[in-house]
């Protein structure tokens, strides 16, 4: 029951914790309500059973020990008396119960992280903190700054929707173009928490993923246009590749190792089609040109078929429009595939001496790589140590120690 209970809340609390924000008014008392729903589920659950809707159970839980703190609490501060007037209602039961609602919570939440009136940093910190459960310490590995940091920002964002009386909602068709590059940067996170997850002890996670490509369709359906159909081809490309990833032990395979028959031939031929219509204008944009890229690899037969000039190609569009280091690491495995790895060695040593990524396992997992493909095992190893002291997930770990140990046990010249 305890890993049922588990499994339920990480597939389920954020879109519990959304739909409670509508019902309450307040991400603080949301959260409260959260942790304290679940908490009620581990001691009745065992006794009595799952219940049908453990998604209604847990909200309608949570929005009841919500009000009887707020009332217990009203008996010495007479201010919050109107909000606990507010939450008792007739409604309760269609509320929780219209999947409509509930559908559009996830969105309501991502716009509202989203507004104009919070700064950029806080938003991308309050969304992954809100919509995809990471801690502190996780998003700020993710951006590479410090926990305190990223604690700020959070506590900044959820006074500014507090103090501004920001709406928990979409936002009418007129205003969703200003906010639609910050809304879709956010969608784009979450599923890459989902797609490459940055901790714990899974290589995917499915429930993030599917909530991405969910969130990008309504969007779509709110608002068509090419970057947003660009973001959804890029997503249903990666994700057709999703259960090849890992294997039975939950072990990492790379790309060049996949059993590409197994990978998802509807996603495939809906992302090219969501790909073909988001070029059509002429003039792509960010997202769009990422698809092109997954599109590279699918299409590809096997990994000698793929074509990595023109994928380096498609880096070379991506940093001159928008430089990234993380952008500019990709670029060098790509010229590295065609051009041998010196040259992408080449290209990492000088991203890692300007400063850039020094923090960043992927990066020093990359220049080991290339090391080992060189005939220079002992640089490998260390190279493969740093990237192993920097990482924080679990399938990954266990490749950085293969790769170590197999360096380690082989014959010296080779």
């Amino acid at each position: 029951m305890e890993k049922l209970i588990e499994d339920i809340y990480r597939s389920q609390s954020r879109r519990v914790l959304a739909t409670l924000i509508r019902l309450l008014g307040d991400f603080d008392r949301a959260e409260e309500a959260l942790h304290d729903a679940f908490a009620a589920a581990a001691r009745a659950w065992p006794r009595d059973g799952v219940p049908g809707n453990p998604f209604s159970w847990l909200v309608s839980t949570g929005r009841h020990k919500a009000i009887d703190h707020i009332r217990r609490r009203s008996r010495f501060d007479a201010s919050l008396k109107d909000i606990e007037d507010s939450l008792y209602g007739e409604a309760d039961a269609t509320e929780i119960g219209d999947m409509e609602l509930i559908g559009d919570d996830m969105l309501r939440l991502i716009f509202t992280c989203c507004h104009p009136a919070i700064p950029s940093d806080a938003q991308m910190a309050m969304a992954l903190r809100e919509v995809c459960g990471l801690t502190t310490e996780e998003i700020a590995h993710a951006f590479l700054v410090p926990a305190p940091t990223v604690a700020q920002r959070i506590v900044r964002a959820k006074s500014k929707i507090r103090s501004d009386r920001i709406p928990y909602e979409v936002p009418d068709l007129d205003e969703l173009p200003q906010r639609l590059d910050r809304v879709l940067h956010v969608i784009y996170l979450v599923f890459n928490e989902g797609y490459s997850a940055s901790w714990g002890t899974e290589v995917v996670r499915a429930d993030l993923t599917t909530e991405a490509i969910r969130l990008a369709r309504l969007v779509v359906d709110l608002l068509p246009h090419p970057d947003v159909e660009g973001l959804l081809a890029l997503m249903l490309l990666q994700d057709s590749r999703g259960l090849a990833r890992r294997a039975e032990d939950r072990s990492l395979i790379l790309l060049a190792e996949q059993d590409r028959s197994t990978w998802d031939r509807r996603k495939i031929e809906e992302g090219l089609d969501l790909l073909r219509r988001a070029m059509e204008p002429g003039e792509v944009g960010l997202y769009t040109v990422q698809a092109a890229i997954a599109a590279e690899h699918v299409k590809a037969a096997t990994p000698e078929a793929t074509d990595w000039p023109r994928i380096a190609a498609y880096y070379d569009l991506l940093i001159t429009a928008q430089p990234s280091p993380i952008v500019e690491l990709n670029r060098a495995v790509a010229i590295a595939m065609s051009e041998g790895p010196q040259r992408g060695l080449e290209i990492i040593d000088g991203i890692l001496a300007s400063g850039k990524l020094g923090t960043y396992h992927l990066a020093h997992a990359a220049r080991a790589d290339f090391l080992r493909q060189l005939g220079r095992p002992a640089e490998a190893i260390t190279a493969y140590e740093r990237a192993l002291s920097l990482c924080q997930q679990g399938p990954e770990l266990a490749f950085l120690r293969k790769r170590i140990s197999e360096l380690a046990a082989a014959p010296e010249g080779q």
